[in-house]
């Protein structure tokens, strides 16, 4: 279903659908063509009024541009029609009038019942929109309601949405009633624990879903009415979506406050879940969390659990749960499994993206080569005879594990024997041959349809393995352009694991000589895929090669499903790490001293990222490569 909740359709006083804010090009986009439409009146017992809307909407629709093949009125005459009218129809008006009235009529014939199984376009005007809520606010308009003490302001309604919205703001925001301010004196108090939507004839929202789990989207200038205050929303021809995001340790990396930051700019609600103290959480975090919940340990899947509960049961159905973190990546395929969470790996698809055995099966139905590959459960004897068809080295890694960390290189039997005595878990690992070339990442971020609205591709010129086991310093660097080759090979990899609405970080191996049963030289083959954001400070090295925000992109593919954050120009981004156990011929200041124009961040690296991008990292922008080989050969002297 396609929901549209207007005040109006039509800016006061025109007589045609709104083009401010896209309006009438949405609805459009929505409608198939030659529509059948179906107005279902607000006042179904007059027959002059409804005679009236009807010929009045079917004139603004025509005048709108929209040409139609029926137009019809669900009214008191053919109620008991109304479940075949509503199939029978593309597009179904809920017209403007009394809250209360429709709200009946709505019931009587059960409406609620049969949109759930509508898959057209519908439209609510001023009451029909109000109507939509799972709990209707219907705040006085007739005189005497506003000090009739059996008035009832909450009223069950078809379920659509949980959103409730105050049409009319230009007619209404100074209006008396009973000699009450309509604001001041009955909505700001009747909004203590609510949350009230309000905007000008022009603006509107647009749903997208089932009944009662729509993803909604407010287009043009509004405000929320909550607790007695009121509060601007975003401006004429901007957007702010209705989501309930719930962001697992938002507060680790500390750079992943700014995706909590980028969702809560789009108007999403944004909350967080973590094992610290909310004093403890930045800033800047603290300012985009709409609230927290503390739990005592995040591997508590319990504790969890329940952090989940209050706020799917305090705000309503959660659409997103994440952390963008490997590690977590399991507890949150869980979550959504247990809470029908459908925007991401659920439970049944988490081993295709943790496990290094399963990732071959994938790749092998996308048609990307990989290395040969045996489980290390197959024991000893299989292991070797697998050498011997591969050749040595081999490299024993964990199927399910993060990064370099706990890979070994074997170079003959024997190693791979003490390898093998010294791994009682070497079930737990597989084991691959040896592939000799350059490691790239193919970065992107995929929105809810399988197509890239971000791509980038960064080159790690020595063995994260190496820089792990032999504390090496590292050099790597964000590249100006992906080869189109690689993002060949990327989308091609995504399609292949059936990945959509991710970040992702996917690694291969460019040849770096020509391979029976893999490639040519220059040729890519699948390492590994990881469905979350490369680590360390790569989104920075992002941002900074192409002149744009990574984890705002991230957050518009979230809550709009595309990319509105520009690129600008691009450079290569690098990264020169230093070691506090080596000694270096130039010193910081000296550094600063010959290239503080290009560098874009010297910092300290955490303790928890140290051990593969070294203790101290220098970044620097650079229009050639030439110019950053020089700087790494600087840094690192």
């Amino acid at each position: 279903m396609i929901l549209f909740l207007t005040g109006s359709p039509t800016r006061y006083g025109e007589d045609r659908f709104t083009m401010d804010n896209g309006f009438l090009d949405e609805v459009k986009a929505a409608l198939p063509e030659n529509p059948s439409i179906l107005l279902i009146s607000a006042a179904p017992d007059d027959p002059d009024f409804t005679k009236y809307v009807k010929e009045s909407m079917a004139e603004c629709i025509r005048r709108s541009g929209i040409a139609y093949g029926a137009l019809d009125m669900l009214e008191r005459h053919n109620a008991s029609l109304a479940a075949s009218l509503v199939a029978s129809s593309d597009f179904v008006i809920l017209c403007g009038g009394h809250v209360p009235t429709q709200n009946r009529f709505f019931h009587e014939i059960g409406l609620a019942d049969i949109l759930k199984a509508y898959d057209g376009v519908v439209m609510g005007c001023s009451a029909g929109s109000m109507n939509c809520a799972r709990r209707v606010y219907s705040h006085p308009e007739l005189p005497g309601e506003s000090i009739d003490p059996a008035y009832e302001r909450w009223l069950p309604g078809l379920g659509l949405v949980d959103i409730n919205i105050v049409p009319h703001l230009g007619q209404v925001r100074s209006a008396i009633i009973d000699g009450r301010r309509l604001f001041e004196d009955v909505i700001f108090p009747d909004s203590y624990g609510h949350r009230f939507i309000t905007f000008r004839d022009g603006g509107y929202i647009v749903c997208r879903g089932t009944p009662g789990e729509m993803h909604c989207i407010l287009r043009g200038e509004a405000w929320s009415i909550e607790n007695g205050l009121m509060h601007h929303l975003c401006n004429e021809n901007e957007s702010y979506s209705f989501m309930n995001v719930i962001f697992i340790s938002p507060h680790f990396p500390e750079t992943y406050a700014h995706f909590c930051a980028g969702l809560r700019r789009n108007g999403v609600r944004v909350l967080g879940v973590a094992d610290t103290n909310y004093e403890n959480l930045s800033e800047e975090l603290r300012h985009s969390l709409t609230d927290y919940y503390k739990v005592n340990d995040l591997e508590n899947y319990d504790e969890v659990f329940k952090a989940v509960a209050y706020f799917s049961f305090k705000y309503g159905k959660i659409d997103w749960i994440e952390s963008n973190n490997e590690y977590w990546l399991e507890q949150d395929a869980q979550l959504r499994t247990d809470f029908n969470v459908n925007t991401g790996f659920k439970t049944d698809r988490i081993a295709s993206i943790k496990e290094k055995s399963r990732m071959k099966e994938y790749y092998a139905k996308g048609g990307i080569p990989t290395a040969r590959q045996i489980k290390g459960s197959e024991g000893l004897e299989a292991v070797k005879s697998f050498a011997a068809k591969t050749g040595y080295p081999i490299i024993a890694k964990p199927d399910n594990g993060v990064g370099a960390e706990g890979t070994f290189k074997l170079h003959d039997d024997g190693e791979l024997e003490a390898w093998f005595a010294s791994h009682p878990n070497s079930g737990a690992f597989v084991l691959e041959e040896f592939i000799t070339g350059l490691l790239v990442s193919y970065d992107a971020i995929f929105n809810s349809k399988g197509e890239p609205i971000f791509e980038n591709n960064s080159v790690f010129p020595t063995p994260i393995m190496d820089i792990v086991n032999k504390q090496l310093d590292i050099d790597y660097y964000t590249n100006k352009t992906v080869p189109p080759s690689l993002a060949e090979i990327g989308r091609r990899t995504v399609k292949a694991f059936g990945v959509t609405g991710r970040f992702v970080h996917l690694e291969y191996f460019q040849l770096d000589r020509d391979r029976e049963g893999l490639g040519k030289k220059g040729d890519y083959v699948g390492l590994e895929v990881n469905m979350r954001p490369p680590g360390g400070f790569t989104p920075d090295m992002m941002n900074f090669a192409h002149s744009t925000d990574v984890f705002q992109i991230w957050a518009d593919m979230v809550a709009f499903d595309e990319r509105r954050k520009p690129l600008g120009d691009s450079r290569y981004c690098a990264y020169a790490g230093r070691r506090d156990i080596h000694s270096y011929k130039h010193s910081r200041e000296e550094i600063l001293a010959r290239y503080g124009s290009s560098i874009c961040m010297y910092d300290r690296v955490p303790k928890a990222l140290s051990s593969a991008l070294c203790d101290e990292v220098y970044m620097a922008l650079f229009s050639t490569k030439k110019e950053m080989d020089a700087y790494f050969k600087f840094v690192q002297e």
